[in-house]
């Protein structure tokens, strides 16, 4: 959380190179019964056979595939960026659906020559396969266009499979169309809160995607093999199935399985409607150093920094720094919880940060996360936990841990999340996928605006750290993607002194929150709508707060509580 490393300067950097393309993931429309693949060799199984590839940066490769044997491995080298292409036949003044699964390094699919709009969609690495998918509409004359996949310079190789161009035949494909899939298997229940319950299955061969029935009736569709029913009441027993989708259309339901809603043990988490988020240091660093009693009174929700990792995968623990605390006692640690708690404050542990090396990637790892965190929770007094993983995270396993978590704790239980500008690019970024996964049961995410460079802001265009216009158009990605107002803060440094770049007066945070909550006090970007319910801002920390005279919470704290 203090000083980031610097290592993802490049990734930073391809933002403003790439501020053109749409950030919209749009979902694969479903074809007609005349409708074709028009793609040859889209899964690569004929190897390169009727693709090209720049500076010979093509090969294929038999791991990963997402179907078949073999798929296409593309590797950025200098000025290259491992563009692959192939002339694909189609008809004039017709809409086509152009999909490829990928993984790896950045990947970019377009299409250009469609006579019409040409068109293009991109992720950022990924360690997963996903699918990207856009649609097209050719003109009057266009019997071909050209269809493409590309990396980005000084990126990883990248991965793609199972590419489609689906439409009315335009007399050159020879791809089969897809068939209608089997129904999913291994439908069981993975957790259970008050509110949700959260269901995983087998993959189903050919299936680009699942619908989720509650009760017989469709209430979500997703990409993965696992999702979570929102919104249930309390100690409820619900039925749910699933099945399973492609171009052709849907499966049969699969067998169906019968979740119970926890009963509620104890209240729910009781903040303002707007908060202010600090980080208290667990260690010397040449702020000021501070128990948890002389943390400054604006700061509802405190994040001790931070648990340490165990040789165990995935468990953590907590060692207060008596020495470098000037002789702080684990007793009155103990005690100074107490007391914020009683003048209505949280208090959370923090788990990861700039050198933070915990990796929750199975479900052993997961179920230790889970199992110390509780631990620490009933030892020390915690409310709750901290995600802070900047050196990767697994959604899958992640999303395991917090929720056996929550089963453990009860409703009152606090989850922050403090990702980095990158982590919140895109809903398909692991964290993002992390936060919305766990949504009916998360606080806030206090995303970094700082130690970044330039980012893409949710309007496609690049903002500079440092902004108003910087804060308001990334938070908007955020608001846009999927998570509730009040779960998105901002977090900024407390001083020039507390990260490496991206501090900005507390006065430009206090305009970004208006702008967002009020539409007054914007830049140049104004978002399409208010958002008065904005949970509120974070700082590193309270102790370069205190540094600086308290000058950031002073500022920005009566701000936040005085928010509509």
């Amino acid at each position: 959380m203090s000083i980031r490393v610097m290592s993802l300067r490049a990734r930073f950097r391809v933002a403003a190179v790439t501020a053109a393309l749409a950030l919209s993931f749009l979902p694969a429309g479903q074809a007609s019964a005349a409708d074709v693949n028009n793609a040859k060799n889209a899964g690569f199984e004929s190897g390169l056979s009727n693709w090209t590839c720049s500076a010979n940066s093509g090969t294929t490769v038999s791991s990963p595939v997402h179907g078949g044997s073999t798929a296409l491995k593309a590797t950025p080298a200098g000025q290259d960026n491992a563009r692959c292409t192939q002339a694909v036949a189609v008809k004039p003044n017709s809409t086509y659906t152009l999909s490829a699964w990928v993984q790896g390094g950045y990947t970019y699919l377009g299409a250009t020559g469609t006579g019409t709009t040409d068109v293009s969609t991109w992720t950022p690495d990924s360690t997963a396969w996903q699918q990207l998918s856009t649609t097209f509409t050719t003109g009057g004359s266009t019997t071909s266009v050209t269809v493409y996949t590309h990396g980005w310079y000084g990126q990883a190789a990248y991965y793609a499979d199972d590419v489609s161009v689906y439409g009315p035949d335009g007399g050159g494909g020879t791809d089969p169309s897809p068939t209608i899939p089997g129904a999913p298997g291994g439908l069981s229940v993975s957790g259970t809160t008050s509110s949700s319950v959260s269901l995983a299955w087998n993959t189903v061969s050919g299936a680009t995607g699942y619908n989720v029935y509650r009760d017989g009736t469709k209430v979500t569709a997703v990409t993965g093999t696992s999702a979570t029913v929102t919104g249930l009441a309390a100690s409820t027993s619900y039925s749910f199935q699933v099945t399973a989708t492609n171009a052709a259309g849907e499966s049969p339901k699969s067998a169906a399985v019968t979740g119970t809603t926890n009963t509620p043990t104890g209240p729910g988490p009781a903040l303002p409607k707007h908060a202010v988020t600090g980080y208290w240091q667990n260690f010397n660093n040449g702020a000021a150093v501070q128990k948890l009693a002389d943390v400054q009174s604006q700061y509802d929700i405190i994040a001790v920094a931070f648990a340490d990792a165990t040789s165990t995968p995935g468990a953590v623990t907590f060692n207060l720094d008596s020495a470098g605390l000037g002789g702080y006692t684990v007793d009155q640690f103990k005690a100074d919880i107490r007391a914020k708690q009683s003048a209505g404050k949280k208090v959370i542990v923090s788990v990861g940060g700039e050198r933070g090396t915990v990796a929750v990637n199975d479900a052993a790892s997961a179920a230790n996360f889970a199992n110390s965190v509780y631990a620490l929770m009933q030892t020390y007094g915690f409310d709750g936990v901290d995600i802070d993983l900047e050196n990767g995270l697994n959604a899958t396993y992640m999303t395991q841990a917090l929720r056996s978590l929550s089963a453990k704790a009860g409703s009152s239980l606090i989850i922050t999340m403090a990702p980095q500008t990158i982590d919140m690019q895109s809903t398909s970024n692991a964290y993002f996928q992390t936060a919305l996964n766990v949504k009916d049961i998360l606080t806030v995410v206090n995303m970094q605006y700082y130690n970044s460079g330039s980012m893409l802001g949710c309007d496609g265009k690049v903002y500079s750290q440092g902004s108003v216009d910087f804060l308001t158009a990334l938070a908007c990605i955020q608001l846009e993607g999927g998570l509730a107002p009040s779960q998105v803060g901002l977090g900024l440094p407390a001083s020039t002194r507390a990260a490496g770049s991206g501090y900005v007066s507390p006065s430009v945070v206090n305009s970004a929150l208006d702008c967002l909550t009020k539409g007054t006090s914007c830049g140049t970007f104004k978002p399409s709508r208010t958002h008065p319910d904005l949970r509120g801002a974070m700082t590193w920390s309270t102790n370069w707060d205190a540094t600086a005279g308290n000058a950031w919470s002073s500022a920005v704290g009566p701000h936040v509580h005085g928010l509509p």
